[in-house]
């Protein structure tokens, strides 16, 4: 009968799988070689079909053992994530919340979240790395973060959940200096024109890209380790390539840097990348963890994707235009535009947008410039 199956047999059979030899499967469970090959023939004896060919060197998965692997990965999988869930509740505050993001999500954003974390648990140390690419996810599967926020697409496992949060635009950027940048304003330049210059991109940190490169167009390209020194070389003249647009923002609209002339990296030279918030789903998270996720999740329903320049500088006479319609995981929100080109939250200390689906406004307190000394502006959405 299949219900004499144990977990323990199917761990067994995905290690031995995983493994290639009873023998390195007995090794990463520490258990003797006889146990293992033990389990595995009860097992079969169970499924009533062979698992495994044994009759060269090596054991090989037969097509029925192929077709089976998978769904003990699965059970395998939900089990953890149920212990994982049933740890969590029964344990306390956690001592030390490790976190890593993505390089491309601002890092404002994050502080933002801390900052709410702590307020709730203050005895928590903080513990927060950046890193681009397979950088965050390769962390947490090694298990050295708890949290992670991944950017784009390319990089999923099945051991690690996603929850999706914001997006951000990337935009591929020249000094005002370079060549490139006297054709911003002329005729479109095509891949050959963007190939016959230095493109800077960044290298991964993680074995997960070895051999691939992404958005890469140029035969000649300076790899870096991080997005500080991408930023700074391109302002520099080096080359070109693409930036988040919290962290060009600013020299866009100062004329340091300027938009390719391109439609071959997207309109206006922009594409967005969704951010996603991730964990182990073996992992439990503890109070922090889970405090900071959703943090994290509601300054992605208000948009605030980035602090304005009328926040860093409040100087600045600020006008805001009538309120953009931006997609997030809650529905249709609003936020403001500054007549400095800041897609941004106010500097006012409070931010009202409207639920669609009921019509209500729902009044949010800014979390990035709360209590800001300045007078207070009431911003009413339109629709």
């Amino acid at each position: 009968m299949l219900d004499a199956l144990t977990l323990d047999q199917m761990r067994t059979f995905v290690t031995v799988a995983e493994s290639g030899s009873f023998r390195a499967a007995a090794g990463r469970l520490s258990r003797v070689q006889s146990a293992v090959s033990h389990a595995i023939a009860n097992m079969e004896v169970e499924l009533r079909l062979s698992l495994f060919d044994r009759s060269g060197h090596r054991p090989v998965l037969t097509p029925e053992g192929r077709a089976l692997l998978a769904n003990a990965r699965d059970i395998l999988l939900r089990v953890d994530a149920m212990r994982a869930r049933a740890r969590g509740l029964g344990e306390g505050v956690e001592l030390e919340l490790s976190l890593v993001v993505d390089t491309l999500f601002p890092i404002a954003v994050v502080g933002a979240a801390l900052k709410e974390m702590r307020a709730v648990y203050p005895s928590v140390t903080v513990r927060l790395s950046v890193a681009p690419l397979g950088g965050p996810i390769d962390g947490l599967i090694d298990r050295r973060y708890t949290l992670g926020i991944l950017v784009g697409e390319e990089f999923r496992d099945p051991r690690v959940v996603v929850q999706a949060l914001s997006s951000v635009p990337m935009v591929a950027v020249v000094s005002v200096r370079h060549p490139l940048a006297s054709q911003a304003s002329g005729d479109l330049l095509g891949v050959p024109d963007l190939a016959d210059h230095l493109q800077i991109v960044l290298s991964d940190p993680s074995p997960l890209t070895e051999g691939r490169d992404f958005g890469v167009i140029s035969h000649q390209t300076c790899r870096v380790s991080g997005q500080d020194v991408k930023h700074a070389l391109i302002l520099a003249g080096l080359g070109w390539g693409r930036l988040p647009f919290w962290q060009v923002e600013r020299d866009l609209a100062e004329r340091r840097l300027v938009r390719l002339a391109t439609r071959s990296l997207g309109r206006q030279s922009q594409v967005e990348s969704e951010t996603y918030l991730a964990h182990r789903i073996d992992e439990p998270l503890g109070p922090a963890a889970r405090a900071l996720s959703e943090a994290l999740m509601g300054l992605s329903a208000l948009s605030l994707i980035q602090p304005s320049n009328c926040i860093r500088d409040r100087s600045r006479s600020c006008h805001h235009s009538p309120w953009r319609r931006r997609n997030t995981l809650s529905g249709m929100v609003w936020r403001a535009t500054c007549s400095c080109g800041t897609l941004s939250q106010p500097w006012c200390s409070t931010v009202t947008r409207v639920s669609l689906s009921t019509g209500s406004n729902l009044t949010s307190t800014c979390v990035i410039c709360p209590g800001a000394n300045v007078a207070c502006r009431q911003l009413n959405a339109r629709r």
